[in-house]
């Protein structure tokens, strides 16, 4: 942006504030426009296997604008756009649709009406639809929807106020006012389901920075009004993933397929399909990389036959990438085979003291323990949708002119504490009647969540009982590492590994959680984390964390609770005990429960068995003394 005044960190280029987000600064609002508004600029961000999986030929990231250099550096990556257009004075309530060339350098829009030329404000509202356009609400038409005399119909100035009266508290106290026919009309049922169609409006079929006409599609949806800061204005599809270094034992064939796949000319490749195009590229890329042409083609075939299905591909992306993941994490040889962007150690349970029962039983719960002194992670977004989330059906593309060759991306550094769970005393657990028709209930309200598809690409093709517990216990785990380490809380995040797979897969069964730091800056490696994650700490922590579990300041009504969060995705769980920062959190803070991790009278909990035997032991230290 180019005032120094409006400043956005890197990583909020790709959300909250990426392509198609709404940034409010100091009494401004503006839209991120979409990449191509970024030319040729953006630092090269590599994630082979994030590329391979979304079919681009890589990422970039915004450029860094030195401090106190912004007015002497030309633009060098996202280009945020007023919206919206219609703003008001603050002081004489007259409305203004704000022109792009009445922009000053440095200068927020102001009032050249009133003395001391109050800043103007922007309007509360814009309209959205299902398919993702968004714009500004026709004011004009709203105001003369309901004109009492014929004048008034055939306005055709329209000068505007908008008036706030003192009569209630309700949207009925908010009017707009025609200065030229005396129009008016309150803002009383302007965000009901068809408020705006029924005055008359129609979707724009476009973004507030498609200026031209030939960008503008005929959208038949109804457009909703929207409070600009409402929730579901933005839904960001951002995808993630740890690099981790390629296993020891890959040979030289999956060394070239490799290098093959990252030459910026592959995705063409892809989608040429039989064109005379795809010879010479398929020549191109076999003298490069010093391979066969039938190599190269056969690469191509494996390729366009796995992502024939923009639902398969998706799906066995996302399995990919944590299978992977969870053996770079679970394998002896990470340790040996630890890289300058992924530096493992895998550290024992400490010695097992008997006498005490609480950690006796936490160990039989828990398989290994690893370290990360430093991981890089890549995130990326790929597009957006607005009002329902309805996973890539109206998924809008960062380039929604194009296919996108490259996306926003940026990249961080930091530490983390990764910790799988038995797999036998899981089952065990799993396999108890009551916990299974537990479960049972939060999956059906997962299907006929609005969010079904993205959770499905965490949870797989079945909610499985260990993803509720495991996510839970990674939000306690947050919390509680928030205090002993000393990191805020926004500054850590959360990955669950306990995915479902299909009936007769090789897939691995999985059941870990990894808690790192990601912050892009400095706080992501001072090396807190990892401490914790040495003993005697982490035991210490792992106790503390499932004790404060079991209390709640809303309890008994969260404990009690058949249905929290949107779509009821939530069961014992709120802000006082178990729900985290949107960063923190991978699915959105949504299936949460506290039951199936410490228990209750109606369904056992993982680790209740350890909690009892540590408030036992507590009892018996008091009646010791």
């Amino acid at each position: 942006m180019k005032d120094i005044r409006r400043k956005v960190r890197r990583t909020q280029t790709i959300a909250p504030f990426g392509v198609g987000g709404i940034l409010d600064l100091q009494g401004e609002s503006f839209v991120a426009a979409d990449i191509r508004s970024w030319g040729a600029h953006g630092d090269a961000v590599s994630s082979p296997r994030l590329a391979r999986k979304l079919r681009v030929n890589g990422f970039r990231s915004a450029a860094v604008v030195p401090s106190g250099k912004a007015q002497y550096i030309a633009r060098r990556g996202p280009v945020y756009v007023r919206f919206p257009r219609w703003l008001f004075c603050p002081k004489c309530r007259v409305m203004t649709y704000w022109q792009t060339d009445a922009e000053q350098r440095d200068k927020p829009p102001r009032c050249g009406r009133c003395s001391g030329t109050p800043q103007l404000a922007p309007m509360r509202f814009l309209q959205v639809c299902r398919n993702g356009h968004m714009s500004d609400v026709d004011w004009r038409r709203w105001t003369h929807s309901r004109p009492q005399e014929h004048d008034q119909r055939q306005c055709q100035v329209r000068s505007l106020k908008f008036i706030a009266t003192p009569d209630s508290s309700g949207l009925d106290a908010l009017k707009l006012s025609c200065i030229t026919c005396g129009a008016h009309r309150t803002l009383e049922g302007i965000g009901h389901k068809n408020g705006l169609k029924q005055a008359g409006a129609r979707c724009s079929g476009s973004q507030p920075w498609q200026t031209s006409d030939d960008e503008q599609d005929d959208c038949e949806e109804a457009p909703r009004a929207l409070q600009r800061g409402a929730s579901n204005v933005y839904f960001p599809l951002v995808h993630s993933a740890i690099e981790i270094p390629l296993p020891s034992n890959s040979d030289e064939k999956d060394e070239a397929a490799r290098r093959v796949m990252e030459n910026s000319l592959w995705a063409g490749l892809v989608d040429a399909g039989d064109s005379p195009l795809a010879e010479h590229i398929v020549k191109h890329l076999a003298e490069t990389h010093e391979v066969s042409v039938d190599f190269v083609e056969s690469l191509r075939k494996e390729n366009s036959q796995s992502v024939a299905s923009t639902t398969l591909s998706i799906d066995t992306a996302d399995e990919d990438l944590s299978i992977a993941e969870w053996s770079a994490f679970t394998s002896p040889e990470s340790e040996k085979n630890s890289t300058a962007e992924f530096r493992v150690r895998q550290i024992g349970l400490g010695q097992l003291n008997e006498e005490t029962a609480s950690l006796t039983l936490l160990h039989h719960r828990i398989d290994r323990v690893v370290v990360a002194d430093r991981i890089r992670e890549v995130r990326v977004l790929e597009g957006f949708s607005r009002y329902e989330s309805e996973g890539r059906e109206r998924l809008v593309s960062v380039n929604p002119v194009t296919r996108a060759q490259w996306l926003p991306a940026v990249e961080s550094y930091g530490e983390g504490i990764f910790i799988s769970f038995d797999e036998g005393a899981l089952k065990k657990w799993e396999s108890s009647p009551d916990v299974l028709s537990w479960i049972a209930g939060i999956e059906q309200n997962l299907e006929a969540s609005f969010q079904i598809e993205r959770l499905r690409e965490k949870t797989g093709p079945k909610l499985l009982p260990r993803f509720v517990m495991l996510h839970t216990l990674a939000h306690q785990f947050i919390r509680q590492l928030s205090f002993d380490s000393g990191y805020n809380v926004a500054s850590l995040r959360e990955r669950i590994y306990a995915r479902s797979h299909p009936a007769g897969s090789r897939c691995p069964q999985q059941a870990g959680v990894f808690i790192y730091t990601a912050a892009g800056d400095s706080e992501g490696t001072l090396g807190g984390l990892v401490r914790q994650g040495m003993q005697p700490h982490l035991m210490e922590t792992m106790v503390r964390l499932l004790e404060s579990a079991q209390w709640c300041s809303q309890d008994p009504l969260c404990a009690d609770s058949t249905g929290r969060s949107l779509a009821n995705l939530n069961r014992a769980a709120c802000h006082a005990c178990a729900l985290l920062p949107e960063t923190c959190c991978e699915i959105g803070n949504t299936l949460l429960d506290r039951t199936v991790l410490i228990g209750d009278g109606r369904v056992e909990g993982f680790f209740q068995p350890v909690i009892q035997a540590a408030f036992e032991e507590s009892a018996d230290a008091v009646d010791a003394q």
